[in-house]
């Protein structure tokens, strides 16, 4: 259910992605070899893909058509209902706790920092902008969506915060940017033979 929403909001916004990663790339590398900046694979990556989730955040919270129920204001209501384990579960709990984990972990790595509260202050914001345009858009609002997003958000900061401190322990060659750097390309490579493996989105093909 959860990798259908994924699969979607791919295969409806390929032709955007397509150009929205050859014009970020091109600025990003023109800016870089004007102002003579060294080029760091996995930072750029991952700056890349936190830009990429965000735009696929837009599109899942706004035009994705998943429009059921009603507003609901009251803390808990929504939550207490859903049977554990039921299809309603997966999709309304732990969809809205896994959408926000890479929030949470982009964030927390933008921020630099490994204090909660500036992670926690800004998911909640995030996500309360996200109820009210869907308010306003026609669609509903639910403040329990907001303490799941929440939830998924401090998950993505406890990621950060492991990797942060395991990384620190690490020998200084794993710390290093070559390491880094390699690790990318190999995880791009895995990403890659899945694809060619899977049809998981079908599209381009």
């Amino acid at each position: 259910m959860i990798e259908k929403t994924l699969q979607n909001a791919v295969n409806e916004n390929w032709p955007m992605i397509l150009i929205f990663t050859v014009f970020v790339v091109t600025v990003r590398l023109v800016y870089l070899f004007i102002h003579k900046e060294r080029f760091v694979l996995y930072k750029e990556l991952f700056m890349f893909t936190a830009l990429l989730y965000a735009m696929l955040l837009f599109y899942v919270v706004t035009f994705q058509d998943v429009n059921y129920g009603t507003n609901n204001f009251i803390p808990f209501k929504e939550i207490m209902r859903y049977e554990l384990g039921s299809r309603l579960f997966i999709k309304n709990i732990l969809g809205n706790i896994i959408l926000f984990i890479p929030f949470g972990l982009f964030v927390s790595y933008i921020m630099k920092t490994r204090k909660a509260w500036p992670i926690i202050f800004i998911t909640i914001i995030t996500s309360g902008v996200i109820e009210y345009t869907q308010l306003k858009i026609g669609r509903t609002f639910d403040i329990d969506d907001i303490f799941l997003n929440l939830v998924g958000g401090i998950i993505g900061y406890l990621i950060y915060l492991f990797f942060n401190i395991f990384e620190s322990h690490l020998p200084k060659f794993f710390s290093s940017i070559l390491f880094k750097n390699i690790l990318t390309i190999v995880l791009l490579i895995i990403t890659v033979i899945i694809y060619i493996n899977s049809d998981l989105w079908g599209i381009l093909r």
